[in-house]
């Protein structure tokens, strides 16, 4: 049903970056890589201009439960993975939001 498939997903974009990381065999992927996971596996978000990647790059920056892990070969930005104390939460789908204090 292809109205079904073009719906918003009912996903936070914790869950959405999430579920990127740990499609990963390594649990890390890039921001080109975590894009093109979303677009992939939830259609609603292919043609929608780049308020949702500007989400995800907030999401990314300013959860505690995302880290960066290194410099990606190409030089051309990080690898995020999922900070250890989330991982098993996250892996058993419980996506709730750890928020930085400031």
């Amino acid at each position: 049903d292809k109205k079904k498939i073009m719906e918003k997903p009912p996903l936070s974009y914790i869950a959405l970056i999430a579920k990127a990381i740990l499609s990963s065999p390594t649990n890390k992927l890039n921001l080109a890589a975590i894009y093109k996971y979303i677009e992939d596996n939830f259609p609603f978000y292919r043609n929608k201009g780049q308020g949702w990647r500007n989400s995800v790059r907030h999401n990314l920056s300013l959860n505690d439960c995302f880290i960066k892990v290194g410099r990606c070969e190409d030089g051309k930005g990080n690898y995020w993975s999922i900070h250890p104390s989330n991982l098993k939460d996250f892996v058993h789908g419980d996506f709730r939001q750890h928020r930085r204090s400031r």
